[in-house]
């Protein structure tokens, strides 16, 4: 339950083409203890979900990245895409985080609105849902703006 509420930070790397995205891509200084963290990318807008480009093809983050984030003890990082890693990779990075304390959230939608909101703080709610038949746990993620 201490994971369902948390102060949240949006990056937009949709620009990051033909490489990973790298630790130098965000600003590590903006990133607080028990965040989640949402790194948008744009994929989930620019190619159909369920397709084989958007399962195979999508960005990733950088090892390097992944170990600055859990070093930074985020609580979550929230991802527009697949996987913050692809193939075999996938579940090793997810497993590598979750052995430290910070779960990831793929195939986010509506972070373009988000980050519309970029200099204003909020807050994000993150309620798992009860659900059969998913390789992970689905969710509901909400993001409050403070007024």
């Amino acid at each position: 339950m201490e994971y369902c509420e948390r102060k949240g930070i949006i990056f937009e790397v949709s620009h990051v083409k033909n490489r990973d995205i790298e630790v130098s891509d965000l600003d590590m200084e903006c990133i607080i203890e028990n965040s989640f963290v949402l790194i948008r990318t744009g994929m989930i807008d620019r190619v159909a979900y369920g397709s084989r480009e958007y399962f195979k093809e999508h960005p990733q983050l950088s090892q390097e990245l992944i170990k600055a984030l859990v070093s930074k003890h985020v609580s979550l990082i929230g991802i527009d895409m697949a996987g913050v890693r692809r193939g075999i990779e996938h579940a090793a990075a997810d497993q590598f985080c979750a052995d430290h304390g910070t779960y990831i959230i793929e195939n986010l939608v509506n972070m373009k609105k988000v980050y519309s909101n970029l200099n204003k703080p909020f807050i994000v709610h993150t309620y798992p849902l009860n659900l059969s038949g998913y390789t992970g746990i689905p969710c509901r993620v909400i993001v409050e703006f403070d007024k």
